[in-house]
C-alpha cells in the first residue's frame, strides 16, 4: 500500500490525513491549533503543522499542502517574513480595494483581467494597503507568498535560515484568488501586482495540476499544493452540476467549470480549480461563528442552541437575523454589522433567535448559489460540508432553503482529503487524479419554505439597498 498525506493550514488549525493512494481509504488523521484572528505569523503554521504530524508521515509518498486562501506572506531578502501574514477575513483594505477598483478603470476591467473583481480579501487589496499604512516595511518586500505556498516551501527545506535557492512554488488555484494572476489567460499581472505595491517583487512560479515540486524529508514528493476550496471540491469529487456549499469559518459556495467565469459585479469570485477547470465561487465571511456567536449569547452549547433551532417553526415567527458579525464579503459590506429585525414579544425568545440565526446563515449561503446560477451554473444538487454541517437545525434548514436537492456527504475532513488526492495524483503521474468515490451520501428532504428566503431578502434591501 502506498500512503499519501493531505494538509488543510485552514484559519484556526493545521489537520493532517494519511490515505491509501489507491483508494483514498482514510489511515490516520492528526490536528493541532494556531492562533485564530485576522492576521498570524507564518511560523505558528509550521509549529502547528509539526504537532498535528508527529508520527503520521513515516512512510509517506507524497505529501500536498492546501491552504487558507488570499493570505499575503510577505518575505524580505533572507525569506524572513517582514510582518504577521494578513488572511483572508482582515478586512481593514477594503479602502484599498475600493482604490484599486477605481485606479484600474472599473469591476469590468478586472474581471476581463483575472476573473474576479478585487474585495478586501484578495492579496492583491492586502499589498496596497501594506505600501500605505506600513511603507517601512513593504520597502523590504522582495516576495510574496500565500500561505499553501510558504508551508510547501517549509516541507521543501525553505527557511528564515538561508535556504533560499529551494524555489517558491504555487497553483493555478490559490494563484487565482491573489488578483494579479490570471485564470483566464494562465499567466501573472504583473501590472496588477505594481499597481498594488509600487513596484515588481518576486512571486512564485505555478506548477500545472499534478505536477510534483520538490521532495520532504528522506524523499516524500511533494506536489504543488492548492487553496482550501480547491482541494475540498477535488476531495468531494465535485462534477458538473454539483455545487458545495461549505460551512466553515467562512461560508462559501462553488462549482467545478470547464470555463473561466468574469462577474463585473464582483460577488463571483472566477477562480480556477487544482484539475485545470475552474471553480467559481462566492464567499461569506459569517458562517459557523454566527451559529457558535448565537449559542453563546444565550448561554447554551452549540448542540443546545441546534436543538432550539430545530423546535422553532420555519420563519422563526416573523424575526429576520443578517448575519454579518464581521462585517461581510459578499455582498461586499466590510464595515457591516448584524441585525436582527421583525422583534415582537412573541418571537423574543431562545428557540426563535436560535432559528433566525440558522436561516440568517443558510439564506445568506441560498443568495451564494443564486449567484452561481447567473454566471451559468446549472445546479442538480447542492452538497453540504464543513464543520457547521453536522447540526441538526443546519440540515434540517438547508433542505427547505435550496431549490435543488440537498446531499450530505460523510462527515469528513474533505479539504485535506483534496489535498491528499493531489498528492497521490502527483506519485501516479497520470492524466486524471485517482478515483476516490465518496460513499453514504445522504439525500436530505423537506418542503420548501420559499417565505424564508423572502423575508431574509426583505430585510437585506431594506438595510443595505442595493446589496
Amino acid at each position: 500500500m502506498s500512503l499519501v498525506a493531505g494538509i488543510d493550514s485552514s484559519t484556526q488549525s493545521v489537520k493532517v490525513s494519511v490515505h491509501d493512494a489507491d483508494t483514498g481509504q482514510l489511515v490516520r488523521t492528526g490536528r493541532a491549533s494556531h492562533p485564530d484572528g485576522t492576521e498570524c505569523p507564518p511560523d505558528a503554521w509550521r509549529k502547528a503543522l509539526e504537532t498535528a504530524s508527529a508520527g503520521l508521515l513515516d512512510g509517506v509518498a507524497a505529501i500536498a499542502v492546501a491552504g487558507q486562501q488570499h493570505g499575503m506572506v510577505a518575505l524580505d531578502a533572507a525569506g524572513v517574513p517582514v510582518r504577521p501574514a494578513l488572511l483572508w477575513n482582515d478586512t481593514r483594505s477594503a479602502p484599498d480595494a475600493d482604490d484599486l477598483l477605481t485606479e484600474f478603470g472599473g469591476p469590468a476591467a478586472w474581471a476581463d483581467a483575472v476573473g474576479s473583481v478585487p474585495v478586501a480579501s484578495f492579496t492583491v487589496t492586502k499589498l496596497r494597503w501594506l505600501a500605505r499604512v506600513e511603507p517601512d516595511r513593504a520597502a523590504k518586500v522582495e516576495q510574496v507568498l500565500l500561505p499553501h505556498d510558504w508551508l510547501t516551501w517549509q516541507l521543501a527545506g525553505g527557511s528564515a535560515a538561508g535556504r533560499l535557492d529551494i524555489e517558491t512554488s504555487t497553483d493555478r488555484g490559490d494563484a487565482s484568488g491573489t488578483g494579479y494572476w490570471s485564470p483566464i489567460t494562465g499567466a501573472y499581472r504583473l501590472d496588477l501586482l505594481r499597481l498594488a505595491l509600487g513596484r515588481e517583487v518576486r512571486v512564485p512560479r505555478v506548477a500545472a495540476p499534478a505536477e510534483a515540486v520538490g521532495h520532504f524529508g528522506s524523499g516524500a514528493l511533494l506536489a504543488a499544493g492548492t487553496g482550501d476550496n480547491m482541494a475540498a471540491a477535488l476531495g468531494l469529487g465535485l462534477e458538473s452540476g454539483d455545487i458545495a456549499v461549505s460551512l466553515g469559518t467562512s461560508g462559501t459556495a462553488f462549482a467545478v467549470a470547464d470555463v473561466p467565469a468574469r462577474d463585473v459585479t464582483g460577488t463571483v469570485a472566477g477562480f480556477a480549480d487544482a484539475t485545470g477547470r475552474y471553480l467559481p465561487l462566492v464567499a461569506t465571511l459569517n458562517a459557523a461563528r454566527v451559529l457558535i456567536a448565537g449559542a453563546s449569547a444565550l448561554g447554551v452549547s452549540v448542540d443546545e442552541f441546534s436543538t432550539l433551532a430545530t423546535t422553532a417553526p420555519a420563519g422563526a415567527g416573523g424575526l429576520v437575523l443578517l448575519p454579518y458579525l464581521d462585517g461581510e464579503r459578499t455582498p461586499n459590506l466590510p464595515d457591516a454589522t448584524g441585525t436582527l429585525s421583525g422583534i415582537t414579544r412573541a418571537n423574543l425568545t431562545p428557540t426563535h433567535i436560535a432559528r433566525a440565526f440558522v436561516e440568517g446563515v443558510l439564506c445568506g449561503l441560498a443568495d451564494a448559489v443564486d449567484a452561481l446560477v447567473r454566471v451559468g451554473v446549472r445546479p442538480r444538487r447542492i452538497v453540504l460540508i464543513g464543520g457547521a454541517a453536522v447540526s441538526s437545525a443546519v440540515r434540517a434548514v438547508a433542505a427547505r432553503t435550496f431549490e435543488v436537492p440537498v446531499h450530505l456527504p460523510p462527515e469528513a475532513e474533505y479539504v485535506a482529503r483534496g489535498a491528499a488526492r493531489q498528492a497521490a495524483w502527483a506519485l501516479a503521474g497520470t492524466s486524471e487524479p485517482p478515483n476516490w468515490p465518496v460513499a453514504g451520501t445522504d439525500v436530505l428532504a423537506a418542503d420548501p419554505a420559499p417565505e424564508v428566503r423572502a423575508a431574509y431578502t426583505t430585510a437585506r434591501l431594506e438595510r443595505y439597498p442595493g446589496s
